[in-house]
């Protein structure tokens, strides 16, 4: 199973990487538009979300929505969450990933109201193929109970029929494309 979500993980990347900057980038924008006409964001206060990376969907024009956004640090084997709003400064951490300064506040992941999840992959049932870290696996369990609504986010080349999965993967709620809000359903 683990051979074969590393070589589904590498032809995926490599068809994203493929995609010309400005296919990503209009792509990019179509998921936003989605996104910020959906009820699922104009209807709430937090959002954790993510800085693009290796060519995932790009949120920057959702930023400036007037929300309160925390984004992402992998500390050790766990993400920890820090508020931040455009204008911000920003630093790389190791892995190459954008995230907001150390100083920035911390927030729990139970004051989510939304959770826009990257995604390599996801499938039809709502399972996610991620990096292989599993830093939002375990982030994803720990929310478990809490009602926060998951969004995978992933262009349609990555939106699948059915992924290999493993017993600890949780499903998102849904999956926003260029083209489609999906819903999945337990």
């Amino acid at each position: 199973m683990k051979r074969e979500k590393s070589i589904l993980r590498k032809e995926i990347l490599r068809q994203r990487q493929s995609l010309s900057e400005i296919k990503w980038q209009t792509k990019s924008n179509l998921i936003c538009d989605r996104l910020a006409n959906s009820s699922l964001v104009t209807q709430v206060n937090t959002i954790f979300a993510y800085f693009s990376f290796r060519k995932e969907a790009d949120l920057s024009s959702l930023f400036f929505l007037n929300k309160n956004w925390a984004f992402p640090s992998c500390i050790g084997q766990s993400l920890v969450w820090n508020l931040w709003q455009p204008g911000e400064p920003l630093i790389q951490d190791k892995y190459g990933i954008k995230t907001p300064l150390k100083t920035a506040s911390i927030v729990s992941i139970s004051s989510a109201d939304l959770i826009l999840v990257p995604t390599v992959a996801c499938d039809r049932q709502g399972y996610r193929l991620g990096y292989g870290g599993g830093f939002y696996d375990r982030m994803l369990n720990a929310s478990q109970g809490l009602n926060i609504p998951t969004i995978g986010v992933v262009f349609d080349l990555a939106y699948v029929a059915e992924l290999p999965r493993e017993s600890w993967d949780i499903k998102l709620d849904f999956a926003c494309t260029e083209t489609q809000l999906f819903k999945h359903t337990n």
